[in-house]
This record gives structure tokens, C-alpha cells and sequence, in this order.
């Protein structure tokens, strides 16, 4: 078996699983009823237009990745630094600690299909040699375009500790993290971590690596709160009153990163539309949204742009702050940004 698949579910790890009240008849299962609404009948079609009718869903040049300052990123700041680059990837500096968020900085997001799925960006894969030492590392899910073998054989050696989803620790173990510095957490689980509290919460989507591990990893998002700041990461998945609960529970976050792309009707419940991401940043309370998982692949059939035009566009309307980085651009929660990709095709 290659090893991009990770690792395989064992009876231990079943037996593991089964302490959790979301492990249901042998998978996790979403909150509320979450389906993917095509038939058998339907993938040679959606397989073809997804690797080959690839006109206005791609750049039709490489998005250049802003030059790391190493020097300004560690300089201490009162408020978290962030840097995104494309897709769900973010480095973060808050607390004098480094945080990398999903580091899926490989060229491929389809390493076992037929076809590559490539990179909007040159050489991200190289960003790894050029970061810090990280801290802590999270992770949402153990999709490829979140959970990438290329990149975590760059981190291994660089990165102190793994906070993940429940059930994703079995990969990382397979390729060589340490286990014991990895924690795995179940939806509500909360960790302090050098002063910030983090919380996994729950989200509508699902897992898998291959054919036989569907659902057999958990997914969801991240709350981070330290005494001064708290912020929300979404995770993938799809519009529902989770959004309100975690508002509720650990709000106002005064920063938010919101999925934003790769949405289909065929799996609407699995990711939201723009309009949908808006109203999950302000079911969560959030007060500047920054939207994610756009700018990275083509994992669905829109126009590259469609993402963050549309959820420009509804967070006006709807009087909703935004942040709209550069791949790369280091900011702060009062960085201003602008309408960057109207100056590419």
C-alpha cells in the first residue's frame, strides 16, 4: 500500500474510537444528517471536468508567494501575526510561539489520482526550510489538500508538538512523528498550551484517505483563546447551527478564518457557498473574517475567483469585516488589505 495512505484502522484503534459519543456503528458521524448528493452514475462526468476542464478554475499564471521576513515575523507584537498561503495552510506568531495551522504546502493535492492537482503557486513546498522552528502544529482533517505526506516529512524534525483531530494521530505515527507529541481531540476537548487555550470544535464534513478509512478520522476547527485575543478557524465543512453553538459557547472572536471554496451542489452539505460562509462568520460572532480554502487547488468546478468575489460582495452587504491577505503577506488583526486578485486572470 502507498504510503500516502497513512495508516490503517487497527482493533485497538477502533476500540479507541468507540470512547467517543460521535464514533457511531463504526464511523464518525456529523451532527445533523450530512449526505453527498450524487450518484455512481455521475463520477467518470465530474472526474473528467475535474482534471481536464480546467479553463478560468486555475490562474492563468503561478500566484507569486510574498518573500518570508523571518527577522519581522519573530519580533515580538501585542497582537497574533499571521501568514497565509493559498488554500488552508496559515503560520502564526502570537505568545512568542510559532503555530502552523493545516501545512499542506505540497504541489499536489491528488497524490494517488491519475492526474495531478497542482498548486496555484510555485515552490511552497520550499517555505518549510525557510520557517522556524514550529511550536505546535494543528490539524482539521486528513484530506490531501489539508493532511500532505511531502510536507510533514519537512516538518517531523522541525516541530515540537501535534494537536489533531481524533483518529488522525495513526498517520502522523506512520511517518514518523514521535507519538507522544501528539495529542488527539475529540469535538469540545480543550488543551492549554503556553498560554492559549485550544478547543476542537465540530464541523459538517467527513474524512479518508482511500477507500476504507471513510469517516474513520474525526474533523473539525480550531477556538484559540489567550487572555488578550480570541480566534476561530472554521474547518471544512458545510453550513449549520454549529456556528451559532460555538458563537455562543466561546465568543466574540475578534478574528476568524472561514472556508470559502471548492463548493459544489453535488456536495453542498459538505462545504458551504460564499453567501453561507458570511452567515457561519456571523453566526460564530466573528469580527473580521478572513476566508480560506480558496487560492490554492482547483477542487471543485468555479472560476478560481468565484470564492472571494461572491464573499467580498455578501460581507459588504451584510456589514461584515474582512481580510483579504496576499499569499504569503504577513498582517496583524488591524493589518488593512485590498482586492489583490483583480490584477490577475
Amino acid at each position: 500500500m502507498s504510503k500516502q495512505f497513512g495508516a490503517k484502522v487497527t482493533t485497538p484503534l477502533k476500540e479507541r474510537y468507540q470512547t467517543s459519543e460521535h464514533w457511531i456503528e463504526g464511523k464518525f458521524e456529523n451532527l445533523v444528517e450530512t449526505t453527498m448528493e450524487f450518484s455512481i452514475q455521475n463520477i467518470p462526468n465530474l472526474l473528467y471536468e475535474q482534471f481536464v476542464k480546467t479553463k478560468g478554475r486555475v490562474p492563468k499564471k503561478r500566484l507569486v508567494i510574498e518573500a518570508f521576513d523571518l527577522q519581522a515575523f519573530m519580533a515580538p507584537s501585542q497582537q497574533p501575526k499571521f501568514i497565509w498561503y493559498g488554500h488552508s495552510v496559515l503560520l502564526m506568531r502570537w505568545m512568542n510561539q510559532t503555530i502552523l495551522i493545516d501545512p499542506m504546502l505540497g504541489p499536489n493535492a491528488s497524490p494517488i489520482a491519475p492526474f495531478a492537482t497542482k498548486r496555484f503557486s510555485e515552490n511552497a513546498l520550499d517555505m518549510i526550510d525557510q520557517f522556524p522552528p514550529i511550536d505546535l502544529a494543528l490539524m482539521t482533517h486528513d484530506h490531501y489538500d489539508h493532511l500532505d505526506l511531502a510536507s510533514i516529512e519537512k516538518l517531523k524534525d522541525k516541530t515540537a508538538k501535534w494537536y489533531v483531530a481524533l483518529g488522525v494521530g495513526r498517520h502522523l505515527e506512520s511517518w514518523g512523528i514521535t507519538p507522544s507529541t501528539i495529542t488527539e481531540f475529540d469535538w469540545w476537548d480543550s488543551a492549554e498550551f503556553n498560554g492559549i487555550q485550544f478547543t476542537f470544535t465540530p464541523s459538517r464534513h467527513f474524512s479518508g484517505r482511500g477507500l476504507s478509512d471513510r469517516a474513520k478520522s474525526l474533523w473539525g476547527g480550531w477556538v484559540m483563546k489567550s487572555n488578550d485575543h480570541n480566534l476561530y478557524w472554521s474547518g471544512d465543512g458545510g453550513y449549520g447551527d454549529h456556528f451559532k453553538e460555538i458563537g455562543e459557547k466561546f465568543g466574540p472572536f475578534d478574528f476568524g478564518f472561514i472556508e470559502c471554496g471548492q463548493y459544489n451542489k453535488h456536495w453542498h452539505q459538505i462545504h458551504m457557498y460564499p453567501e453561507e460562509a458570511v452567515q457561519a462568520a456571523l453566526d460564530a460572532t466573528v469580527k473580521i473574517a478572513l476566508p480560506v480554502h480558496w487560492c490554492g487547488f482547483a477542487l471543485a468546478l468555479h472560476h478560481w475567483k468565484d470564492p472571494i468575489d461572491r464573499f467580498s460582495v455578501e460581507a459588504l452587504d451584510k456589514n461584515l469585516k474582512i481580510s483579504t491577505p496576499k499569499i504569503g503577506q504577513a498582517l496583524t488583526i488591524s493589518t488593512k488589505t485590498d482586492q489583490w486578485w483583480n490584477d490577475h486572470e
